[in-house]
This record gives C-alpha cells, structure tokens and sequence, in this order.
C-alpha cells in the first residue's frame, strides 16, 4: 500500500523507505532522474537497499524526529531494540554530489543486523560494476557512480553489497551512500554524525517559522516540510511529487510522472507559502514561474521540468511490472503538449498576488503580462484540455474560461491598482465577453448548476473554485444551486470526486479515488458560506486518511480505505495548508487565502 511508504528528501531529490527500512524508490542526483531503486515499480530485481535485524522481529514502529525530515524506524526484537535513522543532508546550492544516510543505533540488548543494497540503476534495468577499497564500495553504471561507506565489514556479492554486524545499546554504524560522476573523483569521507545534528537543527529551525494557530500546527508543518522537500534549491519548481507510476485506478493504465513542475498549482502553492510565513520560499516560486513563462507567453504549457524545460516526452519502461501489478510505468508527461487556458488565469493570479504581498516584482513582469493578455485575447474561446489534462478531445471547459477571466481580471487590477499602463477599457470589455460566454454556456439552468464543460450535463469539482476567484459571489444562486449539484452528485462519505462518470449505471466510487485536493475546495467553501463547524469536521476526517507519518498522496479511495496516486502529492498538501488557514481565527480581521482570493475578483 501507498501509506507504508515515508519519505526523505534533501530539496535535490528524494527517497521513499517501507515499514521494513527497505529503501525501494531512489533517484539520483535529481528528482526526475532515472532510479537506482526502483523495487517500488518492479521486483527486488530492480533495485532496493534494506536494513532490518537478521534475527525475528516483534514490533517495529516509525515516526519523523520532531519537525524534521529526519525519519527513525523502530525494531524491537527477542534481544534487544535498534533504530535505523534515514535523512538526506540538506543540499547546498553547487553541490555535484547527493547524499543518502542510514544510521543504525542500538536502543537495548544486543541486534544482529544485516544491510543488502541491490543498486540498479536506469530504472532498475542496469547491473553496476562494484569495486572496493578499505572502507567503501563503489557501484558504477554509465553516468552515475554510487560510493558506499560504513565502519563495518561490507562485501560484494554478485552485483549486490551485503553487510552483516551486531549493535549493542549506545552504538551506532553510520552507511553514507553518495552520487558522484564517475568521471571525476571518488568522494572522500562524510561525517553521518555530525550531520544528523547538523539536518535536524536546520529542519528545526526551517520549521519554527511557521505561523499557524497551534491546533493546526503538526498537520500544516508536516505539509510544508513536504513541500519544502520537494522543491529544487537551485532552480525554485516545486514537483508535483516524489514518485512516477503509482495508479490513480488499479489495472487502469491511469499511471503518469508527477516529478515535474506545473502551472496550475501557482497561486494555491503561493497562498499556502505566503499565509504560513515562508516569504523567501514564495519568492523563490515567483521566480521559476517568471523564468518558464517568459520565452514566449503566448505558448504556456501546463507543465515544465524542474529548471523549465519543455520536452517532457513520455515513454513506457515495459521491464518493470508496476506498482502492485498495476502497469505502464510511464516516464515523461505528454502533458506539456496540451492547451490548457486554465493556465494563464493561474499565472496572472499568482504574479498578482506576489505584487500584493509586495513581493519584488521583475523589470520585465508587466511586460509579460501583457503578452499573456494579447495571447489569451485571441485564444480564450478556443477549446483546450482542462485543469485535469484530460487526453479526450478538447472541449469548452468552464473552469479554464473562467480562469481566463481570471487573467484578464488580475490585468486590469494591476493597472487600477498599482498604475500600470494598459488599454483597460478593452480590458474591461473582454473580462465582460468572457464573462457572459460563460454564464450563457457554462451554466446548466435545467440542472440548476454550472457544469463541466459547454453543452454537457456532467458535473466537475473544479467549479467550487468559480467563487474562490472571485468570478460570482459564494451567495449567488447560481453558485449556491452548483454548491448543491456536487454534494449530491460527486461526494461519497464526505470525500469528493472530481468528475461523474457520465455513467448512470456506474456508482461513482467505482473506478479513482476521491481527489484529496478537492476534498480540501469543499472545506473551503463551506468556511466561505459560514458554515464552520461542518467545514471543520470535513478537514478532521482528512487528517484522519494521512498514512501514521502524515503524508497524503494524490486520492483517496473511501471503499478500500487506502490512498491512489504519486506520493506524497504536492497539490494534496498545498490543499491542507491553505484550508487549515481558513479555518484557523486568530484575530478578528483574520482572512484566509479562500476569502483573500475572492475579494480580490470581486
């Protein structure tokens, strides 16, 4: 299941560790490289590193230390008790080097253990060749080199390095593993010690800063944390999430790469960064979002690498089985080929909001802007792939004309507000075109409700954001009467879907989870309709579907009681974060980023 997995990363790339200690998903250097572990998506065949007692186990337990990323799994066993502790060192801008850490401390008694690292790299495809030195082995394939160190006896086994030692209360066997270049030199000594204090006290003190009424504080923390990990230090883009492959809907083929940056999560990822304190890390998001737009704004794609790369081109890697079965294993997003208007009103909003939060803007920024616009004046009617990139024939998205609305909106509040010079009068006429294009063909009044796409009778949860960008009030009836459709068409338990069927023969919990994201847009419009209580009692039992370290993936399948999708997801945590800060009232003047965005459209 998704939920055994924890999760390490050092802002570079990431990793992820079972219940059992078994690293099973490794990338080296970057996040979107290709794996050197890939057990997650294969077989023990395809790569994995583990560290567990050789003798039985009767219980075993994990948990973060504190408000880091330092993750502690816990053995008791017949003789005693052992920790393995796993962090990646925080990366250092110009770093060509990535380390893994696993330290084995000894709690009580005496622990016989074992490590079997099975390196394969090329997604589990490639054997490496090993060769050793006094203290390390080291493991080399084309590109990548890997050096292992520890103080105790390792061997090579075939392709695989095994090690076996006992530890006894008060010790500790440091295992550093380090990427290199295999053309340059072989990697010298690290202190594995020194730095676990070392990560910890900078998780420690990273995570002080978060401002967050302290009843949401451990679920909002845990969350930045998560997308603080998963954000490059160099280049600022934020990847969806750690993982490729893992299925939306088991035996589907609903499996896609989410190590990759997109444009839609602009503005919720800024107001979550923004509410919660992290200035410097919202500046750091403006910034790749500039970067990525500005070649040519009149083509943005719907997602980019992590430095803004284009070509993202997706391919099958058909000797790996899959998670649990469930194939393809999918590398690359075809996404990036899609048109997807909804992306401009992201785009605007989230430079918009920056200019608000007097973040510095770029020199070149306005100008941008009013590419976008000229671009979208002549495009916005065309029809595209929507917010959830759809591979059906494009069709007239409701929710990406309103986002369209969004960006000429947010244009022309740049020019009223801050005096930036534009043509508003034809502005203001376009906003009121598109406007009315889609209250005329996006509203079904026969259903009472605005619906997925023009023309169609289906229902779409992205249409609870209509009153969070401000492009209707949350008490017009039109918006009340959609509130209403989606509650009684796309939620199951309290967890909403993003879409019906257009099955009536098909109950809707049969086929993807619920989409957590949108489980946490509900939230927020129940808190703008007043309804708290209720509100609150939806985002408890969202907590409540976290794995026991507190990390969401993409869905939630509220029949089989387990999570779908890339792990940890981006957008499920960017969604916890900002409905925690809509509920949270601290001061009588409080708004959340719900209620800040919708005033800012009306």
């Amino acid at each position: 299941m998704i939920e055994d997995y924890g999760f390490i990363g050092n802002m570079r790339t990431a990793a992820l560790i079972d219940r059992h200690a078994s690293m099973s998903w490794l990338c080296l250097p970057r996040f979107d490289s290709e794996a050197c572990c890939a057990e997650l998506l294969g077989n023990e065949d395809n790569g994995h590193w583990w560290i567990y007692p050789s003798e039985t186990v009767r219980s075993r337990s994990r948990r973060y230390r504190g408000e880091t990323l330092v993750l502690e799994t816990l053995f008791e066993t017949d003789r005693g008790s052992v920790a393995v502790i796993d962090f990646m060192p925080v990366a250092s801008k110009g770093d060509n080097e990535e380390d893994v850490m696993r330290i084995v401390e000894g709690r009580s008694g005496c622990v016989t253990m074992r490590s079997h690292a099975a390196f394969r790299f090329g997604y589990g495809r490639l054997k490496p060749w090993l060769s050793q030195d006094e203290s390390s082995l080291s493991a080399v394939a084309g590109p990548d080199g890997l050096r292992l160190e520890a103080p105790v006896k390792m061997e090579a086994c075939g392709n695989d390095i095994i090690a076996s030692f006992e530890i006894h209360a008060g010790e500790r066997v440091p295992f550093v593993l380090t990427w290199y270049p295999p053309f340059r030199n072989v990697p010298g000594h690290r202190d594995a010690l020194r730095a676990l204090e070392e990560t910890e006290a900078w998780w420690s003190s990273w995570s002080s800063r978060c401002r967050i009424a302290e009843r949401y504080r451990e679920p909002v923390v845990r969350s930045l944390i998560t997308l603080k990990a998963l954000t490059h230090i160099e280049t600022g883009g934020m990847v969806g999430a750690a993982t490729t492959s893992l299925p939306e809907q088991p035996d589907a083929g609903l499996n896609w790469d989410y190590r990759y940056t997109w444009l839609r999560d602009a503005t919720f990822t800024l107001y979550a960064l923004l509410s919660s304190g992290y200035r410097e890390e919202a500046c750091a998001w403006r910034e790749w979002l500039l970067r990525a737009v500005a070649g040519d704004p009149g083509k943005l794609q719907p997602v980019y690498g992590l430095a803004g790369e284009r070509r993202l081109y997706e391919h099958e890697l058909d000797w790996l089985s899959g998670f649990n079965g469930c194939q393809p294993v999918r590398i690359g997003n075809d996404a990036f080929r899609q048109n997807q208007l909804d992306v401009y009103g992201e785009v605007m909003d989230g430079l918009h909001l920056g200019r608000i939060h007097d973040i510095e803007p770029s020199r070149d920024m306005w100008a941008i802007q009013r590419q976008m616009i000229e671009h979208l004046e002549q495009h916005w009617s065309e029809k595209g792939a929507g917010l959830w990139e759809s591979r059906e024939p494009a069709r007239h998205y409701t929710h990406s004309k309103v986002m369209a609305w969004v960006a000429v909106d947010r244009v022309i509040k740049g020019a009223e507000e801050f005096g930036l010079d534009g043509d508003v009068q034809r502005w203001r006429a376009l906003r009121q075109r598109i406007h009315d294009d889609v209250c005329t063909h996006g509203f079904n009044s026969k259903r009472n409700s605005f619906v997925q796409s023009y023309g169609s009778d289906a229902l779409d949860a992205s249409l609870l954001l209509l009153p969070q960008v401000g492009f209707l009030p949350i008490d017009d009836p039109r918006i009340l009467g959609t509130i209403d459709a989606l509650q009684a068409e796309l939620v199951h338990d309290g967890f909403v879907y993003r879409y019906s069927h257009g099955d009536e023969t098909r109950h809707l919990t049969e086929g993807e989870g619920a989409f957590l994201v949108c489980c946490f847009w509900l939230v927020d419009t129940l808190v703008l309709l007043g309804r708290h209580d209720e509100a609150r009692q939806r985002f408890d039992k969202l907590l409540g579907v976290r794995n026991d370290l507190g990390l969401l993936a993409e869905e939630y399948h509220p029949i089989l009681g387990c999570q779908l999708g890339n792990f940890p997801q981006a957008f499920s945590h960017v969604g916890l974060i900002n409905s925690a800060h809509n509920l949270s009232k601290d001061a009588p003047d409080h708004k959340g980023p719900a209620q800040e965005r919708s005033d800012e459209g009306q």
